[in-house]
């Protein structure tokens, strides 16, 4: 397929470093690299996959030092950490290596498929967005594998946030991003929670400093391999969040 006019002001001017917190994703590392690679390289895109593991158990750095060995270290990279210190830090710790100029930041556990990131660029070069976000609630979007509660759950605090923050994004709790990396920087910078509510005080925090954003619909896939983080204390965690944020913008 010839390359469109976005994709040769891609491979001439940028550069996109994706960055991919870990923690436990022994399994599900090698196929989110060899997904990433597939539909990037296919795109004639500049990238590197920065991944921070936080010192997981289950032995993810010698998969990802394998998976470095396979790909080359110019495409991954590795920043590990000693331990869990919150996503916050991990983005921090990842911008520090990036050599990009975008920052993208995804899951690793395979719910965010690397497909929609050629779309997330395109459209943040038609419109020079600030942020791009994908969102699991415009038309297009969706999410597979969850049950009813998790559902639920997702949707009611959608709603909440909506309702009491009215952010300008239709899904304020995705975390399947692209930035510009001094976008980034400042709304890191600016953020104060931590854990699961990083993502909204981001969003909000964007809104506050008049950052422009984007939303391209993608399909949420619930993890193949490994345990779900979300339990009642990230719950408890977004509850008290969102009260602070209602209360401070």
């Amino acid at each position: 397929m010839a390359a469109t006019g976005v994709d040769s002001e891609i491979t001439k001017s940028d550069k996109y470093s994706i960055l991919l917190p870990t923690y436990n994703e022994r399994e599900n590392l090698p196929i989110i690299i060899w997904l990433i690679i597939k539909y990037l390289d296919g795109s004639g895109i500049d990238f590197e996959v920065i991944i921070i593991d936080d010192g997981s158990p289950d032995g993810t750095i010698e998969v990802a030092k394998q998976l470095q060995n396979l790909y080359g270290s110019n495409k991954i990279v590795l920043r590990p950490r000693e331990k869990k210190l919150g996503l916050g830090t991990a983005y921090i710790h990842g911008i520090k290596h990036a050599t990009g100029n975008f920052i993208i930041i995804m899951d690793a556990d395979l719910s965010h498929h690397p497909k929609f990131i050629p779309e997330f660029i395109e459209v943040q070069k038609e419109n020079d967005y600030d942020i791009v976000t994908g969102t699991r609630y415009m038309n297009g979007g969706g999410v597979y594998g969850w049950d009813f509660k998790r559902k639920l759950i997702s949707r009611g605090a959608n709603f909440l946030t909506q309702m009491l923050l009215r952010p300008g994004v239709s899904d304020l709790t995705g975390s399947f991003r692209l930035y510009k990396k001094d976008v980034l920087l400042k709304l890191v910078e600016s953020c104060v929670s931590k854990g699961y509510v990083f993502q909204m005080e981001m969003i909000i925090r964007a809104r506050q400093l008049n950052f422009s954003i984007g939303e391209v619909p993608i399909t949420f896939v619930d993890r193949v391999y490994g345990e779900s983080k979300l339990g009642g204390t990230e719950i408890i965690q977004f509850a008290k969040a969102l009260l602070y944020l209602f209360a401070t913008t």
